[in-house]
This record gives C-alpha cells, sequence and structure tokens, in this order.
C-alpha cells in the first residue's frame, strides 16, 4: 500500500484493487468537515460501466493492515447499505468507491437520519425502562404493605397470647 492525499488528509491505498485505509482520526474528520468531503468525491473514480464480477462480490473478511486481527464487516450508520470493514482500534478499510459512497450518503443527510432514529430507539427503550421500573416497583411495595400488615397482625397476635398467659 503507498500513502496518498485527499485533501488534507493521508490515506494509505491498495494499487492492486484500489481499496483505502483510513486511521480512525482521518475517516471521523472526513465524516465531519464538508472540504474533506469534496476532496473524496472530487478523488473518486468514475462509477464502473460493466458489472461487477461475483469474485469481486464475495463476502470475505479481512485482515486489519495495523494488528492482522480479522475485522468486522458493518453496514455503515446501520442503514446506509454501504458495508465496510472495521477494526475499532486501528481504522476502517473500504473497498473501491465505497468510501464516496458514504460521503454520497452523509451529504445527503443519512447519518444525521440515522442518528435522530438512533436517538428516538434509544428515548424509546429509556421510557419503557422507566414503566417496567415503576410496575416492578408499584408491585414491590404492594407485596411488602400486604407482608407488614401480616407481621403486624400477628405481632398483636403474640402480643395477646403473651398477655393471657401472664393474666391467667
Amino acid at each position: 500500500m503507498q500513502s496518498v492525499a485527499i485533501g488534507e488528509t493521508a490515506v494509505r491505498e491498495c494499487l492492486k484493487c484500489e481499496g483505502l485505509w483510513l486511521d480512525v482520526a482521518s475517516f471521523e474528520k472526513i465524516c465531519a468537515d464538508r472540504e474533506q468531503q469534496s476532496a473524496v468525491l472530487g478523488a473518486a473514480s468514475p462509477v464502473p460501466t460493466h458489472p461487477a464480477s461475483d469474485a469481486v462480490n464475495k463476502i470475505r473478511y479481512v485482515p486489519c493492515p495495523e494488528c492482522a486481527q480479522l475485522m468486522n464487516r458493518i453496514n455503515f450508520a446501520r442503514c446506509s447499505g454501504v458495508i465496510v470493514d472495521v477494526c475499532r482500534g486501528h481504522g476502517t478499510w473500504f473497498d473501491r468507491d465505497e468510501l464516496s459512497r458514504i460521503v454520497e450518503f452523509i451529504r445527503g443527510g443519512g447519518l444525521e437520519a440515522a442518528r435522530g432514529k438512533e436517538k428516538a430507539e434509544i428515548e424509546e427503550a429509556r421510557r419503557q425502562l422507566e414503566a417496567e421500573q415503576l410496575a416492578a416497583g408499584s408491585r414491590v411495595s404492594s407485596f411488602l404493605g400486604s407482608d407488614r400488615e401480616d407481621h403486624r397482625l400477628g405481632g398483636i397476635a403474640s402480643a395477646r397470647g403473651l398477655l393471657k398467659i401472664l393474666l391467667d
């Protein structure tokens, strides 16, 4: 792999397959900076006019160029349709044209929409948990309340029995 620049960001490119390796910070910079995104789109290869072969479309797990561990394949933002290979500690591998597809997804508002959906899911899960905790708390209070009443009545009966023994 050789080092190349996309805008101000240094990335590594495989000359054989035209894939790109970006470390975590570089990828975050591209996701956040519109100028960097423009540089990615400006450097993107034209869309191929011939269909991809089955060999290219085969699912395979690739090792991280840094640690050699197999990377996880994830759908970027869980809904972009672009599957990338990620090593959480080191970076992301992009097959040819995947980085430009992700930038187009971000620029089209896809990342913001995905974040909004994720926030709504988290909020709904929080509401559901609070409702379950409230219901569980009510059941415990109800149980403890009846338990306390049983103890009180049992204590009164015991005291009555003790008084009966002492007074007889």
